[in-house]
């Protein structure tokens, strides 16, 4: 009986059964990727936190696609190109949403060149159309 070819996963596809990125504790399908997959079908992250958690996971996978498509239009770059960092996890600190106004505090670790680093952000979102859209985020004063 000859052997079934296997082939290679793409850098941004994961199992069934791999956790998810953003470290909720769900699996990747159950979690970020229906929000990935489900970009070109109209489903959209339902909250701030949810979207925040996805555009870390697509950092993590190379989702460049999806990184804009999610950045709100008035403040997203034109390109984007990803840094070679090794994403290594990530804290959700505290997250809010008021009518069409959201924000959250996360801290995500990676490492550079062999160097860990730490980023430290306070990210602020915005819903149109019932869609979240990141808008940007401030580095607060070092903790």
């Amino acid at each position: 009986m000859a052997a079934l070819p296997i082939t290679p996963r793409p850098k941004n596809q994961l199992a069934a059964h791999t956790p998810c990125p953003c470290g909720s504790g769900q699996t990747y399908v159950e979690c970020c990727g229906l929000w990935h997959a489900g970009l070109s079908e109209g489903r959209h992250a339902p909250t701030p936190e949810a979207l925040m958690r996805s555009r870390y996971s697509a950092y993590v996978l190379g989702l460049i696609d999806y990184l804009l498509a999610t950045w709100h239009p008035a403040t997203a770059p034109g390109e984007l190109e990803l840094s070679p960092l090794k994403w290594l996890g990530l804290e959700v600190r505290h997250a809010e949403q008021s009518g069409d106004a959201g924000v959250v505090e996360f801290v995500a670790r990676c490492r550079e060149n062999g160097r860990a680093q730490r980023m430290h952000e306070i990210s602020r979102f915005v819903r149109e159309d019932g869609r979240w859209y990141y808008i940007d985020g401030q580095m607060p004063e070092q903790d």
